[in-house]
C-alpha cells in the first residue's frame, strides 16, 4: 500500500507564483502518482492576519482553481478545504492542552512576526497556530508531509505532539517524517534578486503570478534586474538577476544552465529576457486558461471540494472519535 502524504497551502493571495509552483506544487503533482495524497487548502490559518470576507472568499476558490489547473487530479489526492471538516479545530484544541507554553513561544514565525508588530497586535491565533498546522496534520495519519526547509521546526513539533500523545494516552498517531522538498530552483523576485520570490514581497514587480495575463508577465520579465556586463553566464554573486533567470528557463523547459548559456553566447539581454517570457507564458497560459474555467463554473468547483471534503471528514472524524475515547472525553449517544 503506498504511504499517505499531506500537505496545505494557504489562500493568502489572489495568485500562486511562479516560485510556489516550481518549488512545492510541482512536487504535489508527482507525488499523487505514487502516494496516497492528501492536499488541503488551510483556510482558517488564513484567520491570523486581518481579511476581507469577500476576498478570502475568492482566493479560497482560486487556490482550489488552480490546484486543480496545475494537475491536481482529484481522483488521485484528496483535495479539500480546511474549515469544511471540523475536525481540524477539535484536535487543534487538544493539541494546545498538551504544548507547553515555553514551547510554543519558541516558535521562530510567531517570534518573528510578534517582534515586528508587537505582542499586543499580535492575534492569539499566531500564536496557536503551530498547534492546528499540527492537527492538519496528524488527522490523516500520514507517515511523511512534503514541506519546505523553512517549516523544519513546524514537523518537529508535531512529531513531538503525536509522540507526547502516544506516550500518554495509548498509540493513537503515526507519528509522521518530513519529506523536505528539494526545490527544482531557487526562484528569486525578478526585482530584488537576491530575495525568495513571495506573496509577502513589498511590491509584486518582481513576481509572476500564476493567474496574471501572459501581457503582465512578459512586461514584468522583461523589466527584470539584469546585472553590469551583457554575457548571459550563471554567477549567483556577480549576476543573480541573469542567474534567477536561467534558473526559470532551465527549471521550466527541464534543460541545464549549461546549455542555456552555450545557446547565447555571443548574445545579450534583451534577446534572453525576451526568450525566457515567452518560455514562462507558454507554461502558465494553459493553467491560466484551465483556472479560470474551473472559476467560471463554480458550482462544479464547489461540488468536486464538497468530494473531498466526505473523503476527508471519513478519515478525521475516526481520528477525532479514537482520541476523544483515549482522553475519556464521553461519546454522543446515537
Amino acid at each position: 500500500m503506498s504511504k499517505r502524504v499531506l500537505s496545505g497551502i494557504q489562500p493568502t493571495h489572489d495568485s500562486f507564483h511562479l516560485g510556489n509552483y516550481l518549488g512545492a506544487l510541482t512536487q504535489w503533482v508527482e507525488l499523487q502518482s505514487t502516494h496516497d495524497a492528501y492536499y488541503c487548502i488551510v483556510d482558517l490559518h488564513a484567520l491570523t492576519i486581518e481579511v476581507d470576507p469577500a476576498l478570502l472568499r475568492k482566493r479560497i476558490l482560486a487556490s482550489a482553481a488552480q490546484l486543480l489547473a496545475i494537475g491536481i487530479d482529484p481522483k488521485k489526492s484528496t483535495l479539500f478545504i480546511q474549515s469544511h471538516v471540523p475536525a481540524h479545530n477539535q484536535l487543534g484544541w487538544v493539541f494546545e492542552c498538551i504544548t507547553g507554553f515555553g514551547e510554543a513561544n519558541r516558535m521562530t514565525q510567531f517570534k518573528d512576526k510578534s517582534q515586528k508588530s508587537g505582542t499586543d497586535r499580535t492575534v492569539v491565533g499566531l500564536f496557536t497556530y503551530p498547534m492546528l498546522q499540527a492537527a492538519d496534520i496528524l488527522l490523516y495519519q500520514p507517515e511523511l508531509v512534503p514541506v519546505g526547509e523553512d517549516q523544519r521546526q513546524h514537523i518537529e513539533l508535531t512529531r513531538d505532539l503525536a509522540q507526547r500523545f502516544n506516550a500518554r494516552f495509548g498509540d493513537v498517531f503515526t507519528v509522521p517524517g518530513a519529506h523536505i522538498l528539494k526545490s527544482t530552483a531557487k526562484i528569486m523576485d525578478l526585482q530584488e534578486p537576491t530575495a525568495k520570490m513571495s506573496k509577502s514581497a513589498a511590491s509584486m514587480a518582481g513576481v509572476i503570478e500564476l493567474l496574471d495575463t501572459p501581457e503582465a508577465n512578459i512586461k514584468k520579465i522583461k523589466s527584470a534586474v539584469t546585472d553590469t556586463g551583457r554575457e548571459v553566464t550563471f554567477d549567483e554573486k556577480e549576476k543573480p538577476g541573469i542567474s534567477n533567470l536561467l534558473s526559470i528557463f532551465s527549471a521550466i523547459t527541464g534543460r541545464t544552465v549549461k546549455s542555456i548559456e552555450s545557446d547565447y553566447a555571443g548574445k545579450g539581454y534583451g534577446d534572453f529576457k525576451k526568450d525566457v517570457a515567452e518560455v514562462v507564458t507558454e507554461a502558465l497560459k494553459p493553467i491560466r486558461e484551465t483556472a479560470l474555467a474551473y472559476l467560471k463554473d463554480e458550482s462544479a468547483l464547489l461540488e468536486l471540494l464538497r468530494e473531498g471534503a466526505d473523503r476527508a471528514e471519513a478519515v478525521a472524524g475516526q481520528t477525532i472519535s479514537t482520541v476523544y475515547n483515549s482522553l475519556g472525553l464521553l461519546p454522543r449517544k446515537k
